[in-house]
């Protein structure tokens, strides 16, 4: 039998984004998965080869180069491989179309994250940035939020003016402070080194959702938010060690491993919404997710096939 190659627009008409956090969420239901992360640096590109088992479900491998130098050259900033293994034999089982995985594994990390914390009557939503990632949090919260608005703010307006464009009923923030004070539910997917969401800015009642920051040196918010909220995670091994977000205020003593509460394999202890409370969730990423994602994919693939 051949090995099923499914494409992006093939795998994208099989999903559902509130399904598929309930997919992730059932992922974590099964024995915590074993994952070995690899991280290799020249300047500002990345090299991430991320491989995960999960007993009960199978393996993965999934690499992804990010040269951000590329969207000045017209081409992707990211490219990378999927392949998904057997659990029984260690057979390939499927290869799964990269950009399908990330879009939707990354989006939907923090849709489960907000789902668990955040006023589920939000009526507001702020993305920071407006890259590739941005355009997939308006898809994903706009299904989950259908009575939010959702407003875009990016350094570069120009670019934040396209997408919007590309979204219609999606508006334009200009004044970045007034429109996270306005916002029950904050979304960074920036490449930012220093914060662009300050503590002092936030209000009880909302959620913070940090995505982009993926290496040590990189950060979206400052001390002071950390310090106010009460925080999680997607996951304690993706995140605290190797992400400046945490890495570096726990190194400074600004909070302990203990501050950060649950991630998803505790999802019991993500408490339901707090008006008085902010939360703060940081999307770390992590193989075991683009495997949880890559068998989604496939066994919804092989329900349209009429395959075992």
């Amino acid at each position: 039998m051949s090995i099923p190659m499914i494409s992006f627009d093939e795998g994208e008409a099989l999903l559902d984004w509130v399904g598929f956090t309930q997919a992730l969420a059932r992922g974590h239901d099964l024995p915590k998965a074993e994952i070995g992360d690899t991280f290799l640096y020249r300047d500002v590109d990345t090299l991430l080869s991320r491989s995960a088992w999960i007993d009960g479900m199978g393996l993965a491998v999934k690499t992804a180069n990010i040269f951000p130098g590329n969207t000045a050259k017209g081409k992707p900033m990211i490219n990378g491989s999927v392949c998904l293994y057997s659990d029984q034999d260690g057979s390939l089982e499927a290869l799964v179309d990269f950009h399908l995985v990330t879009k939707w594994k990354t989006a939907g990390d923090s849709l489960l994250g907000a789902l668990r914390l955040a006023n589920p009557d939000s009526r507001e939503v702020l993305i920071v940035g407006a890259g590739t990632v941005a355009g997939s949090l308006i898809e994903a919260f706009g299904a989950a939020y259908p009575k939010a608005q959702i407003r875009v703010w990016n350094r570069t307006q120009a670019k934040a003016e396209e997408l919007v464009a590309d979204y219609p009923g999606t508006l334009l923030a200009t004044d970045l402070q007034a429109a996270i004070q306005a916002a029950d539910i904050i979304l960074t997917s920036t490449m930012s080194s220093t914060p662009v969401v300050l503590g002092d800015w936030l209000r009880p009642g909302q959620h913070l959702n940090l995505i982009g920051a993926y290496r040590p040196d990189m950060r979206e918010t400052d001390d002071v938010a950390l310090s106010r909220a009460q925080i999680y995670c997607d996951s304690f091994d993706t995140t605290l060690d190797h992400i400046g977000e945490f890495k570096t205020p726990l190194a400074e003593g600004v909070i302990q491993r203990s501050d950060v509460r649950a991630d998803f394999y505790s999802l019991d202890q993500f408490p339901s919404f707090d008006p008085n409370a902010i939360t703060l969730f940081k999307n770390g990423g992590g193989a075991h997710l683009d495997l949880m994602t890559s068998h989604h994919v496939l066994e919804k693939w092989k329900v349209t096939q009429n395959r075992d």
